[in-house]
Order: structure tokens, then C-alpha cells, then sequence
């Protein structure tokens, strides 16, 4: 039943989750695993350049410099995709859309959010099953032994909050941020 002067449909509470807070929530999150991927591709380039100075000036290396940077780049990858999503700065291409409607266009950025957003729970999915074979069999990196397993789960809170803003863009639109 709904109140005279409720906008709110009956029955479609679900639908209002994403209002005033829980909206910014998500914005604050994104951005703040854009700010540690950043933060963490700048740590592996300022090791990166230790390791290559040092083997190139008084031949000595940092072991396990490849090491870290796959897995630092794995996470900074996972760890950027809720900000690109939320500011819709995925690759697009138009070429094949040019003469499309402006509803045309919105119905199929709809679609493919709707996509990426279903892509994205399934890759937390395989990623935290993933995680947990190799913390159940206790993989370590050849050189450093770091657990492998951390690599993983790290993944995973990027991946599902990348489906949230896409699933989010699908039934409500664009957030505020993408003209910035």
C-alpha cells in the first residue's frame, strides 16, 4: 500500500536502495580504489626503477621485482575498474552506433551495463573461488613466496563493486561524477 504522498510505487522499495547516502557510498568507494590503484602502480614503478638502477649502476637487483609487479599491476587493474565504470570511460566504440538515436544509444550503453555488471559478479565469483584454492593449497610466488591467495581476494571487492555501479547504471542512470 502506498502513502498518498509517497512517489514510490508499492512493492518497489528494493528499487529506492541506491538513494542520497548509499549513492554517495558507492562514489566514495570507487574512488577510493582508484586512489590505491594509483597509489600502488606508483609504489611498483618507484621499486621498479630501484631494482633497474641498481642492476644497471652496482649490478645488484631487488629479487622478486617482476614478482611484485604482476601482482601489485593484477590488483590496480581490478582496483580501477569501479571508477572507469562509474564515470562510463570504458572503451566505447561508436563507430557502428553514429547514426543511432540518442535513445537508441541509451538503451545500449542500458545493455551493456546490464552486461558488464553480470561479467563482473561472475568474475568476483570465479576470482574468490580462485582465492580460495589457492589458500586451501597454499600457492606462493616462486621468488618471494608471497601468498598468492591475498592477490585474489583483493580482487574481489573491486570486481563486485563494479557490478553494483553497472547494475546500478542499468535501473537508474548515470551517476553525477561522469562529467567530471
Amino acid at each position: 500500500m502506498t502513502d498518498s504522498l509517497s512517489p514510490r510505487p508499492a512493492g518497489a522499495d528494493w528499487l529506492f536502495f541506491f538513494e542520497g547516502d548509499k549513492l554517495k557510498l558507492l562514489s566514495v568507494l570507487a574512488r577510493a580504489c582508484a586512489i590505491l590503484a594509483g597509489v600502488l602502480l606508483t609504489v611498483i614503478t618507484l621499486i621498479t626503477c630501484v631494482s633497474l638502477i641498481g642492476r644497471n649502476t652496482i649490478g645488484v637487483t631487488l629479487v622478486g621485482d617482476y614478482e611484485l609487479t604482476a601482482v601489485t599491476a593484477g590488483a590496480a587493474i581490478a582496483l580501477f575498474m569501479p571508477w572507469c565504470q562509474l564515470k562510463r570511460e570504458n572503451i566505447i566504440v561508436d563507430f557502428f552506433t553514429a547514426k543511432v538515436s540518442s535513445g537508441g544509444i541509451a538503451m545500449l550503453d542500458r545493455f551493456g551495463s546490464l552486461m558488464l555488471g553480470l561479467l563482473m559478479f561472475a568474475l568476483a565469483w570465479r576470482t574468490a573461488i580462485g582465492g580460495m584454492s589457492a589458500y586451501a593449497s597454499q600457492t606462493t610466488t616462486m621468488m618471494l613466496g608471497f601468498p598468492e591467495w591475498i592477490t585474489y581476494w583483493l580482487m574481489v571487492p573491486p570486481f563486485a563493486l563494479t557490478g553494483v555501479i553497472a547494475l546500478y547504471q542499468v535501473f537508474f542512470g548515470n551517476f553525477s561524477e561522469q562529467g567530471e
